[in-house]
Formats: C-alpha cells, structure tokens, sequence
C-alpha cells in the first residue's frame, strides 16, 4: 500500500497561479476523490502527483519518498486518462503488454499479469480485438486494464466516465468502486466535475477551488456540514435552498427572512454560537416535508406552488418562502399542480448556517 503527500505545492504558468500552498494527505488504501468545476486546478494536481508537470515550489512524497523531481516512470503511478490514448493497430492484448514490454517484464510473468487482469475487468473474451472493434465502455475497460497490469500502488484516474453516455457512466462507476473494493490495498485518486461519481465513489472527497482545497471529509460529511456556502451550493441535485436574512440573538435566536420566521434553537452551531447580524440559511429541497408530514416539523409555512418539475421517481417543485425563491422536492406520486397552497415543514437541525459576509459555516 502507498500513501501520498502533497505539501505547500504551488504552480503557476507565468503570472497565473493555478495551485496555490496546497497540503493534501492522502491515506494507504484510500479513494480520494478531487471534484470540482471546471478550472479549479484538479485535473492539474493530479498531473503534478504524476510527474507529467513541473511544480513551482513545494513538495510532493510517496510512501514517504520525495519524488517531487522523479520521472513519471519510477514514480510507482498507473494512470487513465479521459481519452483511452489506446493504440489502433495493436489488439487489446497488444495494448495491455505494450508498457510490460518495454519494462523488460518477462513474458510469463506479461501473460500471467494479463490473464488476472482480463478476468478483474470482464475482458476476457476481448483480448484479441482491437480497439476499433469496441465499445466505449469497452475500450475504458482495456484502458483501466493497461494501468492495472504495471502492478503498481496507486492509481491515477482523470475523468475516465466523461466520454461515456449517462447509463455506462453509471455501469463502470459501479465496476471501478468493485475493483477498488477487489485490490483493497491499493490507493486511488479520481478526478471529476460530477458530484454523483465524488458521492458514490469517495473514502474522502477534496472540493477545490480557484487552485485550493475549500474541504476534505467523507461524502456524508461534506453534505450534511458543508464548511462554506460554496461546498454547500456544490453538493446535492437539485441544489440546496439558499434565504438571505437576519439573526434575532438571544436565549432563542431565530433567523428571519421576509415574513419567514426560523427558529435556530435545534440548529447546532460550530462556531460556538457566535451571531452575525446578517446570514443565509441553507436547506436541502429533499429534507422539506410537504402536507402531513409537515405537521410534526418543527417549523412549518403555506406557500404557493408556481412550477412542478416531475421527474419521474422525483418530482421537484418551485415555490417561494420569505420572499425567496425555494424548491423542495417529493415523491414521483405525490401529485400537486401550479396554483395550490400547501403546507410545508422542516427540521432547522438539518440546516446549514452561513455568515453573509465570510460565507463560513456557523
């Protein structure tokens, strides 16, 4: 098993920062994802930890051995790409021994690695195509094959689903979390825009930013308490209701917007219960209950429905509360239409609270 460590890392392209003092641990075994929009510096970092771009100042370890100045080749790495970068005139065979090869890896030792390989991934029957004669799902099996056969530690995954349509995304999301469940020991590192894959797929995800890491926790964690509004807008889909007011302190403090009264006395505080003036409220639509199943929460409103999204299982529906745009969303049987009042509820326990002007958790 390898660990890896990233410590005060920085690069820039000329005057353009891209990662910025960036510390980031990650554990033996672990799947670490880094999810983000486009732009954050993630596909970047995982770069650097391959040695395929040059850092600026910091330092990067395996195992506890700086390789910040290694050869992408001994750094002890398998990496997939997002575009299979296959070979076309080779079979999948071919293309799986073609790096063992040029390492001078013994040709028993080729066939055997080929063989466990092949049976890990369902590719078996494959091996004496060649790339033209496949699926997409298929070539990013071989692809994902290619860097299995080097027998290495970790893996280095740069959005492999992206060029996939939405139902082999979802088939090889599950075959790439089996195969990390399959190896145990071997440390995984996924890049990714799509927060579906970070949830499913994470021990760990990295939220990044403008080059820098906004949170580190596990997937449950960063969706019940993001640390900043921005995670907390990142995370979940449909995404989470946000509501602009004031805190009324006190022995009971309320958060108030528009005609909207909240009170905060089951919200859990992180930041020892200090109150700015001015806040935003957060609320997930799928913790809203809708008629009654509102009636036992602890805060309830009648609003008016404008748009009903239904979306088959789900049905997502726009309304409005203090003033401000509100979504919450109910099961695909539950039928309401535009027009109707109804009576909503939610537990503020299940809240996340933001100060207005550092957008930090409260």
């Amino acid at each position: 098993m390898a660990s890896v460590s990233i410590r005060n890392l920085d690069l820039s392209f000329g005057d353009v920062k891209v990662l910025q003092n960036l510390n980031l641990e990650i554990e033996e075994g672990e799947f670490l994802v880094l999810l983000g929009s486009s732009g954050c510096g993630k596909s970047t970092l995982l770069n650097c930890i391959a040695g395929l771009l040059d850092i600026t100042d910091g330092q990067i370890f395996i195992n506890d051995h700086n390789v910040t100045w290694e050869q992408p080749k001994d750094r002890g790495i398998g990496m997939v790409f997002q575009s299979y970068a296959l070979y076309p005139q080779m079979t999948v065979e071919g293309n799986l021994a073609f790096g063992l090869k040029n390492a001078r890896v013994p040709r028993d030792e080729i066939t055997k690695r080929i063989k466990e390989t092949a049976e890990l991934l369902h590719i078996e029957p494959l091996l004496k195509r060649k790339p033209a004669q496949l699926s997409g799902g298929q070539r990013q099996r071989v692809a994902i094959g290619r860097a299995l056969v080097r027998d290495v530690d970790i893996f280095l995954f740069d959005e492999p689903l992206s060029n996939l349509d939405a139902k082999l995304r979802a088939e090889l999301r599950v075959e790439i979390k089996r195969l990390h469940q399959q190896l145990d020991s071997n440390t995984m590192i996924y890049v990714t825009h799509d927060q579906i894959e970070a949830m499913t797929l994470a021990d760990r995800i990295a939220i990044m930013r403008g080059g820098a890491v906004q949170q580190l926790a596990a997937p449950h964690t960063i969706y019940d308490k993001p640390l900043n509004k921005y995670v907390a807008g990142f995370i979940g889909s449909p995404s989470i209701n946000f509501l602009d007011g004031t805190i009324e302190a006190g022995t009971n403090p309320v958060f108030v917007a528009g005609d909207s009264r909240i009170g905060l006395n089951r919200y859990e505080f992180s930041n020892g219960g200090t109150m700015p003036e001015k806040a935003t409220f957060g609320m997930r639509p799928e913790h809203v209950a809708v008629g009654e199943q509102a009636s036992g929460q602890p805060f309830t409103a009648e609003i008016s429905i404008e748009v009903v999204e239904p979306m088959g299982a789900d049905t997502l529906v726009w309304s409005h509360l203090g003033g401000q745009e509100f979504r919450f969303r109910i099961d695909g049987q539950t039928k309401l239409s535009s027009g109707e009042k109804v009576i909503i509820g939610f537990d503020p326990a299940r809240a996340s609270l933001f100060d207005a002007d550092t957008e930090l958790r409260l």
